[in-house]
């Protein structure tokens, strides 16, 4: 009866793909969507998994995210250092810079101070230069992308010159970064230079990097941080939960994706249901004409449905490899924030499911009272 099934189902190949189309469009838009929005949460928290090394982030109570910069104390560091189980400390700047190229334009760029001791928080992917460079004077680090932003068109060079805040730095490495949500040059440097290209304020210090000591949980010392300083105290996977729930409740990000999605849901239920039904219609003497030979109502409806999963899992196939291959397509051109893991394949699948399940309901009722006597009729 399956084989029957399918061979209704292609008989009409343009009712035939007018259900699928209906499916990849859905399957597409979903898919698409979902992955610019995971891709857009990964840039938002792209400057925490870039610093590699200590698991628990030390900030001000106050932080809701990881852009939300309030000022610490340089004190609070040897606070922090004297919490038990807290094996090293060290200081972390972030904050936003002018620079001023040699031609007199201005760029604003992500500055970042690492700990002149350690250089804990450096990047990882440095490709021209040396991260034992930033000890010269007045050195910097740039990402690649802020790199051709600042110099389009030329080729990559160290000991490129500008200025910060009135102060010179010098060029000594380019490194690749992860993309960031405001897309600004990231601008690497020593803590001690890093407060002199920043605007002068009186308490600098942005975070506290620390480490727990061997065989002490992080999620204990950090307790103990919060229970001795008064500071707010996160593991690494904390700290990219919280600035992603800011962006989730405090911006409209989630919603308008949301509704593009559900947009896309709906019209492609509509286009499948009704193309769907239409296909049960013109078929309806073949069902009557089964149902005569004996065969039951349980058959026939194993049979529509059987139908229905067939079209959803060629759409879904369809639509999510179109939409990958968008993502692969245009991350070279525009760089498009897009990220495709295994739960929006799953959401997508779910979505599909209930499309192409609604679409058969709207089917299923026709062909069960069908009349087995419409095919003795003219």
């Amino acid at each position: 009866m399956l084989w029957i099934a399918w061979k209704m189902l292609i008989g009409n190949r343009v009712k035939y793909l007018g259900i699928v189309f209906g499916v990849v469009f859905a399957a597409l838009l979903i898919a698409q969507q979902a992955s610019t929005f995971c891709g857009l949460m990964l840039l938002t928290i792209s400057q925490i998994r870039d610093a590699a090394g200590p698991d628990i982030w030390v900030m001000d109570r106050k932080v809701q995210f990881v852009d939300d910069i309030k000022p610490l104390s340089d004190t609070e560091l040897f606070r922090v250092k004297g919490v038990p189980g807290v094996e090293w400390a060290v200081r972390f700047f972030k904050g936003i810079a002018r620079a001023r190229l040699e031609e007199g334009s201005y760029e604003q760029v992500i500055l970042l101070g690492l700990d002149d001791a350690t250089l804990v928080g450096a990047p990882q992917g440095i490709f021209m230069g040396s991260i034992a460079d930033l000890r010269k004077p007045d050195a910097v680090i740039i990402d690649d992308a802020g790199y051709k932003r600042i110099w389009p068109g030329e080729p990559y060079r160290i000991g490129r010159t500008f200025e910060m805040n009135d102060h010179r730095a010098v060029l000594v490495g380019i490194t690749t970064a992860s993309r960031t949500f405001q897309s600004f040059p990231i601008i690497y440097t020593r803590y001690s230079q890093a407060v002199r290209f920043a605007p002068p304020e009186r308490k600098v210090l942005s975070f506290v990097l620390a480490e727990p000591a061997a065989g002490v949980p992080s999620a204990e010392v950090c307790r103990r941080i919060e229970a001795q300083t008064g500071l707010q105290a996160l593991t690494h996977d904390q700290f990219i939960w919280k600035t992603i729930d800011y962006y989730l409740a405090k911006t409209g990000i989630p919603v308008n994706f949301g509704i593009t999605v559900f947009l896309g849901f709906l019209v492609g239920t509509a286009i499948a249901g009704q193309t769907f039904y239409l296909f049960t219609v013109e078929n309806i003497r073949q069902f009557g004409a089964l149902k005569a030979m004996g065969t039951s109502n349980w058959t026939i409806l194993l049979m529509v449905l059987s139908q229905a999963v067939q079209v959803g899992v060629v759409g879904y196939g369809i639509g999510v490899g179109l939409a990958a291959l968008f993502g692969l397509s245009t991350r070279g051109l525009v760089r498009l924030a897009f990220y495709m893991p295994w739960q929006v394949l799953a959401i997508t699948a779910a979505a599909v499911f209930a499309i192409v399940l609604l679409a058969s309901l709207l089917s299923i009722r026709r062909v069960l009272v069908v009349d087995p006597a419409i095919v003795f009729r003219g």
